[in-house]
């Protein structure tokens, strides 16, 4: 009913209508749901192109799960070697992390599994080792890191011997998250050149894509540069620590 928790039957045509193109307001509409509803369930459950009825309803039942269980200690975060810290404060760091992801933009399950990656010194786990320290589901696990994945934001590694997968983030993730934002940003500049030219440079709507267009090229612009200056930095840094090495084989 409306104002209700969504059924298996609401799920199922969320995925229907999704599948047909419809936006979040008619989706809604036609549950007598409020967009939001829709957009949050969505959100929540893959986004619109990975949404599944079956999926969403399972990791509804997940999450009622551990709402009914105790709250249990969190697990302490040895396997980085402790270097001193002061695990509070870095339990605390981690939880401030993650809202500062989730405000991003970034799903709920997908900013904990960026943070706890990000946070280890490894900057690697598997994925036994992230439902363990996050306490939740495998599945869980699975779509937030699919979810990743995707957007080049993790990769998948095995190191030789080992049994187990290990998901992994290296120093390139924010250049290739300002690297795609780049590539969106010329997509948007084609479309308002085109926009310009339909409407007429002339006109007030025209003129507004025209302004778009300087806009979000001199963001580009500066948004390469950056990137160029920081590849740049790492190439020094990396033949900063090579002559270093090669320094300390010969004393050897």
């Amino acid at each position: 009913m409306p104002g209700g928790r969504l059924t298996g039957e609401d799920r199922r045509n969320i995925a229907e209508w999704l599948a047909e193109g419809l936006g979040y307001t008619e989706i809604g509409r036609r549950l007598g749901r409020p967009a939001s509803t829709v957009m949050r369930e969505v959100t929540r459950n893959g986004g619109p192109g990975e949404y599944g009825a079956d999926r969403a309803q399972e990791a509804t039942r997940d999450r009622a799960r551990r709402r009914r269980q105790p709250p249990r200690t969190p697990a302490p975060q040895s396997a980085d070697g402790g270097h001193g810290r002061d695990p509070q404060a870095v339990r605390e760091f981690t939880e401030s992390f993650t809202g500062l992801l989730a405000k991003q933009g970034l799903p709920p399950m997908v900013s904990r599994v960026l943070a706890c990656l990000y946070t280890t010194d490894a900057g690697a786990l598997t994925a036994a080792e992230l439902v363990e320290r996050l306490h939740v589901s495998p599945a869980s696990v699975s779509h937030a890191v699919t979810w990743l994945e995707q957007q080049g934001m993790l990769r998948r590694e095995r190191p030789p011997g080992a049994r187990r997968e290990r998901y992994a983030i290296d120093d390139e993730l924010w250049l290739r998250s300002l690297l795609a934002a780049a590539q969106m940003n010329d997509v948007l500049v084609a479309e308002s050149r085109r926009g310009a030219g339909i409407l007429g440079a002339g006109t007030p709507a025209g003129a507004r894509f025209e302004s778009s267009v300087e806009l979000l090229t001199l963001v580009n612009d500066s948004l390469r540069a950056t990137m160029e200056e920081w590849r740049r930095r790492l190439a020094e840094r990396a033949a900063a620590a090579s002559g270093s090495a090669a320094a300390s084989e010969d004393t050897v």
